[in-house]
């Protein structure tokens, strides 16, 4: 067992502590990883929040870029020193039909970092191999981390909309995600609205080169007025008003993609749906080749996020101020050694 010093959750919807705990050396198909940084997400403040855990206690964190120390028996193409990121999709069984089909993060036997087994928010931390992915050595690691969730998700949900160049897309939620995902609309060619209720956010997505964007409240209507609605929308954040509005501004046989998690339960109207002819496309992280784009991308300079940093202690605080809507951007704990 190896000493570490990691962000845990004890108990379900317990409060979250900053401690040293002990980890297993690496078994087969794994790593023993330093980590280097590690992003903030909505999902672990979920995990934080639920009823019941699949692992108690747990090392929340699913945003990880660290270098391998040590490797577990029977991983071949890898390396100690080799810098990685882990994402939250940590193994798969390989055997199902959507393992078969390329579409692994549907796997019904998944396993998640930072979830049902031990994430990455600490200073070492042992992963598999499965779904790690080669990180460049020009990106700083406090950019990079927030690439292994919400860069490819972002990215992945643009491309879902299957859009051509020159087609307008709007994009509901300009926090971690949305500001990544203008980045990612304008490589694709496409003509971007962003849409939030905050104006420094709002701000960013015009620096980042939205063509338009809009205040949240009644944005649909604003759209239909203004474009005869958008060819389709995404929406990052789990707000029903969001969601709600994103809807009204689709034109007829638009298509909705909805990538923000939450346990609320938002109407979508059926009739509208049926009669404009509208796709809704629930969106879950990406391929692995999508995965591996984001990182491309990001070595040239596309999609490189903006974000705050904080040493692994202060975890606890920056995950209140997450939860309360304060952060432009995203957060990443950067490991102090």
């Amino acid at each position: 067992m190896l000493p570490t010093v990691a962000v845990v959750l004890r108990a379900p919807c317990g409060p979250v502590s900053v401690e040293t705990i002990s980890i297993p050396e690496p078994g087969a198909g794994e790593v023993l990883l330093r980590m280097e940084a590690c992003g903030l997400c909505h999902a672990d403040l979920l995990v934080a929040g639920m009823q019941r855990l699949p692992v108690a206690p747990l090392v929340l964190g699913h945003e990880g870029i660290g270098r391998i120390e040590a490797l577990g028996p029977g991983v071949d193409g890898w390396r100690a020193g080799d810098r990685v990121g882990v994402t939250f999709l940590a193994a798969t069984c390989g055997q199902c039909e959507y393992c078969r089909n390329g579409l692994e993060r549907f796997c019904p036997w998944q396993s998640n970092m930072g979830f049902n087994r031990h994430g990455l928010l600490a200073e070492r931390a042992v992963a598999p191999v499965n779904y790690m992915v080669r990180v460049p050595e020009n990106l700083p690691a406090a950019e990079a981390a927030p690439l292994c969730c919400a860069g490819w998700s972002a990215w992945s949900a643009v491309c879902e909309t299957g859009l051509q160049p020159g087609q307008r897309v709007a994009l509901f939620g300009m926090g971690g995600l949305g500001h990544l995902a203008v980045q990612y609309a304008r490589e694709r060619g496409l003509r971007v609205v962003a849409v939030d209720v905050s104006e420094s956010k709002l701000h960013l997505a015009r620096k980042l080169g939205a063509e338009l964007t809009l205040p949240a409240e009644d944005a649909g209507r604003a759209l239909l007025k203004r474009f005869g609605g958008v060819d389709a929308a995404v929406v990052m954040t789990a707000s029903p008003d969001a969601i709600r509005e994103s809807f009204r501004s689709l034109k007829r046989g638009g298509t909705l993609v909805l990538v923000g998690l939450s346990t609320a339960r938002p109407e979508l109207p059926l009739f509208e749906t049926i009669l404009k002819g509208i796709t809704v496309r629930g969106h879950y992280l990406g391929t692995r080749e999508q995965l591996e784009e984001v990182f491309r991308l990001a070595a040239r300079g596309v999609g490189r996020p903006q974000v705050e940093t904080f040493p692994l202690r202060d975890t606890p605080r920056m995950m209140e101020r997450l939860k309360r809507g304060e952060l432009v951007g995203r957060a990443v704990a950067v490991m102090e050694s």
